[in-house]
């Protein structure tokens, strides 16, 4: 048996309305199309990824993400060029995203290259580009 990718991805938002300001934004910059979209629901589909967010039951300003917890450490989208990498590095700072480090050099692996951001709730996101065909071709 072998998988055929990840099909969503869902993170739970302790303030929707930031959350869902913010990803409003990004997810379609990233080509990503909403096809779900309610006052406590907002689901993208587009390049190979499904990404949403929900509402928390505890909804609080103060209900944040803790990266150092069990659970969730970082979400990465794969960029197809390292442009990309630094037109949404560009596009992050117009927004006001919480950018916790500029495009760079990564070394894990050849070429790698990365920009590292938080969402209003203190979730960490990357998006990189790795030359070549990479682990995941």
């Amino acid at each position: 048996m072998e998988i055929n990718g990840i099909a969503h991805t869902i993170l739970t938002a302790g303030d929707f309305p930031a959350a869902r300001a913010f990803y409003g934004q990004l997810l379609p910059y990233l080509g990503l199309t909403a096809v779900m979209d309610s006052e406590d629901f907002y689901y993208c589909v587009g390049g190979k990824t499904a990404f949403g967010i929900r509402a928390s039951e505890q909804q609080d300003s103060l209900n944040r993400f803790d990266q150092n917890r069990s659970g969730l450490h970082h979400l990465c989208f794969r960029m197809r060029r390292p442009e990309d990498v630094d037109e949404l590095h560009g596009f992050l700072r117009q927004i006001g995203a919480h950018i916790v480090h500029p495009p760079q050099e990564d070394g894990w692996a050849p070429g790698y290259y990365s920009v590292l951001f938080e969402d209003p709730e203190g979730i960490r996101l990357e998006a990189n580009f790795v030359p070549g065909k990479g682990l995941l071709a």
